[in-house]
């Protein structure tokens, strides 16, 4: 069973609610005979980043529908049903919070799947902690999400420095002829930030020159941008931002007609709106990814790793990218919890606190990779376990090229001029 919050129902209804937050300590009644794990969803489904946020809600619900088939999850020899219900985070952190307390004290919900953007999962984590309520994120890969040590908090995917800065060092070691400069250009947001600063900080590791390092606001003008690019001409050119703007990034550049010998972008590229938006332009830009439905990964709701990319596709009639199979697996991390935990819902808040701890306990194997959730230092509770792969867009495709471990295709570099 699905919902969907409406925010007009919630505005006619919640007056009263409201008055009792402002003169009370915040409290959730649960609902005594309502044998359903009640999921909230706050994420993106409008706005700039509604492409990725609506990936995430396809992630999230696979997995309560695959549960579900299967009777629900099972605590203490007895199955549950997952109920999800849905808050619009409308690409604003503010908004996200603000739906965040609404799917929490309207919906009752007893745990959160988290938000696309790391901007918007850093305003819900106060809520999550002012209510006790345990959140699983399944994209979030800014490093300033862990670093205040958010205790109910977890992340599927290792922070952005974690990936980004180890995948020049890739590249140029997979490139035929080593690149000797690159640049760095980046919006001026949580996530694109850090994505840029890991690019920066793998450039001077890899030893290359970096001509330029530019963060921009997210609806900069890119034209002048790029046409400073054109005239430093690197080898390679790197950009931290989400696919809105990875996109028009390769549009100016084309117009422009300026490529670089390689174009590396980071989360975007492998979602399917990528390629389909910029069709044979696509081909060749680099991405990176924490997953690939090659990877001898399998778990007993999903089955392999392949067998999960099959299904989705079945489902949805795309393939999943890395961000989907985390939010996926994201609901794997809340079963195992929930059965370690023991106890039936509806889940007080002491019970969710319980849960909480379960949750970060988690050791388990998935068909999206190992999840174990760091206990301490500056990526507490960021599942760091997981390796990044090196991904060049072919024909439309999202194709594996490094390490060469983890190679499906030939990596292409340098890239040829535009035709």
């Amino acid at each position: 069973m699905t919902r969907t919050l409406s925010r007009r129902g919630f505005l006619k209804t919640s007056a009263a609610g409201l008055g009792a937050l402002t003169v009370a300590a915040p409290a959730i009644h649960t609902r005594a005979a309502t044998a359903t794990v009640r999921c909230g969803v706050v994420t993106s489904l409008s706005g700039e980043n509604r492409f990725g946020g609506n990936l995430t809600r396809r992630g999230y619900d696979f997995w309560a529908e695959k549960i579900n088939e299967k009777g629900g999850i099972e605590i203490g020899g007895e199955r549950f049903k997952v109920e999800m219900f849905y808050g619009d985070a409308q690409s604003q952190p503010a908004s996200g919070a603000s739906a965040a307390e609404r799917l929490i004290v309207q919906d009752e919900v007893n745990v959160l799947f988290g938000p696309y953007t790391s901007g918007v999962t850093l305003a819900v984590q106060p809520i999550c902690a002012k209510y006790r309520v345990p959140m699983i994120s399944g994209s979030a890969e800014s490093p300033n999400v862990w670093l205040a040590q958010p205790a109910f908090n977890f992340g599927m995917i290792p922070s952005v420095d974690l990936s980004s800065g180890k995948a020049v060092g890739v590249i140029a070691d997979a490139a035929g002829t080593r690149p000797a400069s690159a640049a760095v250009v980046g919006v001026n947001e949580p996530f694109s930030k850090e994505t840029a600063e890991g690019f920066r900080a793998g450039v001077k590791e890899a030893g290359l020159q970096l001509t330029s390092y530019e963060l921009v606001p997210a609806q900069a003008d890119l034209t002048p941008i790029v046409t400073n690019l054109k005239a430093q001409n690197p080898d390679l050119v790197a950009v931290g931002g989400h696919e809105e703007v990875l996109i028009n990034v390769v549009k100016t550049a084309r117009s422009l007609d300026f490529r670089p010998k390689a174009i590396l972008m980071h989360y975007g590229v492998t979602n399917p709106a990528f390629a389909r938006e910029l069709g044979a332009d696509a081909d060749g830009v680099l991405g990176i990814s924490m997953w690939t439905p090659k990877l001898p990964y399998e778990d007993a709701l999903f089955g392999t790793a392949a067998e999960y990319d099959d299904a989705s596709h079945a489902r949805w009639g795309s393939r999943p990218d890395y961000t989907e199979a985390a939010c996926s697996a994201s609901g794997l991390v809340l079963q195992d919890a929930a059965a370690r935990l023991g106890a039936p819902p509806p889940w007080d808040e002491s019970a969710r606190t319980e849960l909480t701890k379960a949750i970060e306990e988690t050791d388990i194997d998935t068909f999206y990779g190992p999840v174990a959730f760091d206990k301490e230092g500056d990526h507490f509770h960021c599942n760091t376990r997981p390796v990044p792969v090196v991904i060049q867009i072919a024909e439309g495709a999202v194709v594996p090229v490094a390490p060469g471990d983890a190679a499906e295709g030939e990596f292409v570099y340098p890239l040829p001029k535009w035709s």
